[in-house]
């Protein structure tokens, strides 16, 4: 276990480095960028899964790059929190391979930065500087704007263009919110700055840096009004992107936004600062009904997913205020198994809705009429994701919920119950919609015939679909009912780090 702290930077370091090999060996073979996605993210999920044990064994692991002090070099760090973000990234990203072998994209371009994006989110969940943090972020959205604009046809650019609009500004201001703290407190390592800002001199600085952080954030996670590029860009970006921008983007920027606040500014600094808490409920509340209200309009199966993504980060978020307004550890257990279970929930009913459009040429909720006959097993797998979104136990979905919304009773928040309550019933009136058309109605509902041939998409070939395509789908399905048994032990798992920030 001694050299297990290496895993920290290879972690990051060995995805940045075999992205340039797909662009490379493209020079002389065809489309050797999947085998080598494959073989690096494959390698990754081993590596995560070899530092989740020896944390959850061990401890709190470390590793200070070039042996430099955390004072001003550059730290990683794995704990109890970041090890479980970083066995979902590196298991979703090898596991939307299974699609994209034969789906598309195809293109030896397209892997390079798929691999720079896990490489990013990877630096996301294990860096320990706030400045690096912005590093991360950045090549992350670079990454996803490539990927959206990797669509057939314009509105794949113009979403990308709006992504990056958003996102830039989105950046500016979490890197003022840094400058500001950093002014106050003359660090950014994040554990120093724990120590720091409760002390610091100027604490208007450190109020001023924390807003800026928090609007940043909230558009990095698509919360109402500013989550505008989201729909946009899991709706244009090609099928074989969605699933993997879906379940990991806006995870990770949600776990970081819940790193800075339980590990930065810590839960009783911010429970003292003046509407601290009441803006960040607020911001996640009212987007939790927004997204739910919106998803429930749509007719396109993937923009009806993009709004419903935007309710469940919403949920993360006013966790995360029940957390600074009750200090409650209940609710952030709850974020913990919502951000996981939601990233598995949305990879799989994407994969899914990738999987329907390719072979059954359906994209609207109409024209999934029919579906449970002619698709049996992709029908009842996204029968089974849409359920556990909802929140229908055992689920991971219902577990998550219910650990938010009862930090939300013990810490008297009953505006905060009452949203869940009523998002779960929004929730339930959108899915319901989906599940009729699949299961009661018939396609000869509809006035134009339905295909069950393969349709070629997003560069990919029209021969039948895989199982591996078929398999991804169950997999997602059978892993968010089995989480929804886990919630207890996933709760002990995160024990040691919510005694660190919580006591």
């Amino acid at each position: 276990m001694s050299n297990v702290d290496l895993l920290l930077p290879l972690l990051i370091a060995v995805p940045i480095l075999t992205a340039t090999l797909p662009i490379a060996l493209g020079l002389w073979f065809d489309r050797t960028g999947w085998s080598v996605t494959a073989v690096t993210t494959t390698g990754l999920f081993a590596a995560a899964v070899a530092l989740a044990n020896a944390v959850y064994t061990d401890g709190v692991i470390t590793h200070e790059l070039g042996g430099y002090p955390q004072t001003y070099g550059i730290q990683l760090v794995a704990d109890q929190f970041s090890a479980m973000i970083a066995l979902l990234v590196t298991a979703v990203a090898a596991g939307v391979l299974a699609y994209t072998r034969r789906g598309g994209p195809r293109g030896n371009t397209f892997y390079t930065a798929y691999l720079l994006l896990t490489s990013g989110l990877l630096g996301i969940t294990l860096t320990g500087d706030v400045f690096n943090l912005f590093v991360f972020l950045e090549i992350t959205s670079i990454a996803t704007y490539a990927l959206v604009a990797s669509g057939d046809g314009p509105e794949s650019a113009v979403a990308a263009l709006k992504y990056l609009i958003l996102g830039t500004v989105a950046a500016s201001m979490y890197l003022i919110g840094v400058a500001f703290v950093f002014m106050a407190t003359g660090t950014l390592n994040m554990v120093e700055l724990a120590a720091a800002i409760p002390a610091a001199e100027r604490p208007t600085l450190i109020r001023a840096g924390f807003a800026f952080i928090v609007v940043g954030f909230a558009t990095k996670v698509a919360q109402w009004p500013l989550h505008t590029w989201q729909p946009s860009a899991y709706h244009r970006a090609p099928d074989g992107v969605t699933p993997l921008i879906a379940a990991l983007v806006s995870t990770a920027s949600a776990y970081a936004f819940g790193r800075v606040i339980v590990t930065v500014f810590e839960v009783e600094y911010l429970a003292a600062m003046p509407n601290a808490a009441a803006v960040v409920l607020t911001v996640g509340c009212v987007s939790v009904l927004a997204g739910t209200v919106l998803a429930v309009i749509q007719t396109e199966v993937k923009r009806m997913l993009a709004y419903s993504s935007v309710s469940q980060f919403g949920l993360i978020i006013a966790a995360y205020g029940v957390v600074i307004a009750g200090s409650s550890e209940t609710a952030f257990i709850g974020a913990a198994i919502h951000l996981v279970g939601h990233g598995l929930l949305k990879a799989g009913l994407f994969l899914g809705v990738a999987l329907v459009a390719r072979s059954y040429g359906a994209r609207t909720v109409d024209e999934y009429a029919g579906l449970a006959k002619a698709r049996p097993i992709v029908a009842g797998s996204m029968a089974v994701l849409l359920l556990v979104l909802v929140g229908i136990p055992p689920g991971v979905g219902f577990v998550g919920k219910w650990y938010i919304a009862l930090g939300a009773v013990q810490s008297q928040l009953w505006p905060v119950a009452a949203v869940i309550f009523l998002s779960t019933m929004l929730t339930l009136a959108y899915t319901a919609r989906l599940l009729e058309k699949m299961y009661f109605t018939p396609p000869a509902a509809l006035d134009w015939p339905r295909t069950t041939e393969p349709v070629a998409t997003d560069g990919g070939d029209a021969t039948a679909v895989s199982a591996g395509m078929v398999a991804i789908v169950v997999v997602a399905a059978l892993g968010a009912v089995a989480l929804g048994f886990a919630g207890g032990t996933i709760a002990e798992m995160l024990e040691p780090f919510l005694m660190e920030v919580f006591n």
